[in-house]
């Protein structure tokens, strides 16, 4: 393993988000170390440095890996992330990402390690928008996903007044595309987000793709979302940990979006240019804890971060994604 002063242990770091985080890591040269339970994750994505596998829950076993590495600071990915599966099991989601976030606290406070950056969510704002959101926009969940999410941050910023941490959290919107090199991307069983949903019909995984709500208030009546590329959102969290390892002593918040809301079919109809392939739909009723809108600014982020989005443009984000689809089902 490199220099102790550089590791990050990164937990959840074999998810979507969390293995893309860990390749910018390694190229901003530090040495991530992931912390999984693979409940979600996959063993296959964690390429760039060591995995311990162990579960959030677990503080003495967070105490003794955070005591035997000494990272400089933790970057939190693991958490369950399905708007759908939260509204139908929120004792699930309450216990293992608000009290999972608790523990690893708990353990970094224990262990003296005070630096750590979050993976929080739009989820965090809910309701009905009808201008992109700012940090400013007051948070309301409409889903028990995002209202963990926003506990979460309640739980960090206790931490920071009254324990000295430094924390970051990164509000971010709809992750999408893939590693352009190819060697990572989405791989979620079962698979809830839009745009990996459309590319499996595309492929000829599955028969049809559904569509919950066609009489949301939008243009079209479908939801309307900021699809921001993985590898962007990954450069982000690079340059959080950056800002939070000067020990500002600070509870900072982020948004990381593009600007730019896509409806859900407009996502079909760009996959359908991209693939060149017959892409069939059905409608059902609206899914609960479903915003129909959501749209961000992340002017905040350009002007303090630095981070200024690279892939921009949903089908290249489409192309990258596609990619990996076919490169991963071998076809």
């Amino acid at each position: 393993m490199t220099d102790a002063r550089k590791i990050i242990l990164v937990t959840g770091g074999a998810g979507f988000v969390g293995s893309h985080a860990c390749k910018a890591l390694s190229a901003a040269g530090y040495q991530p170390v992931v912390y999984d339970n693979l409940s979600r994750g996959h063993r296959a994505a964690v390429k760039w440095g060591p995995l311990i596998v162990g579960d959030i829950l677990d503080r003495p076993h967070l105490e003794q890996v955070l005591n035997e590495l000494k990272p400089v600071a933790v970057m939190h990915f693991a958490a369950f992330a399905y708007v759908g599966e939260s509204m139908a099991t929120p004792s699930m989601y309450f216990d293992n990402n608000v009290t999972g976030t608790a523990r690893l606290l708990e353990a970094m406070q224990a262990t003296g390690c005070r630096t750590l950056v979050f993976s929080s969510s739009c989820a965090v704002y809910g309701g009905v928008h009808g201008t992109p959101i700012d940090e400013s926009t007051p948070c309301d969940p409409s889903s028990f996903y995002g209202q963990t999410k926003l506990n979460c941050e309640q739980l960090i910023r206790g931490f920071v007044r009254s324990h000295g941490f430094s924390a970051i959290a990164l509000r971010y919107f709809n992750a999408a595309g893939a590693d352009p090199d190819g060697e990572i991307g989405e791989n979620h069983d079962p698979e809830p987000h839009i745009i990996p949903v459309v590319l499996r019909v595309a492929a000829g995984l599955d028969p049809m793709v559904t569509l919950n709500g066609l009489d949301h208030p939008t243009a079209d009546g479908t939801c309307v979302r900021d699809f921001v590329h993985v590898s962007d959102l990954a450069h982000a969290h690079g340059l959080a940990v950056a800002r939070a390892l000067l020990d500002t002593g600070k509870f900072e918040i982020f948004n990381l979006g593009v600007g730019k809301g896509f409806s859900l079919k407009e996502i079909i109809e760009a996959a359908r240019r991209v693939t060149g392939r017959n892409i069939p739909v059905r409608y059902t009723d609206r899914r609960p804890g479903d915003p129909p809108y959501a749209v961000g600014k992340a002017n905040l982020a350009q002007a303090t971060l630095g981070w200024h989005p690279q892939h921009t443009n949903i089908e290249t984000s489409l192309q990258h994604a596609w990619r990996w689809m076919l490169q991963s089902h071998k076809l």
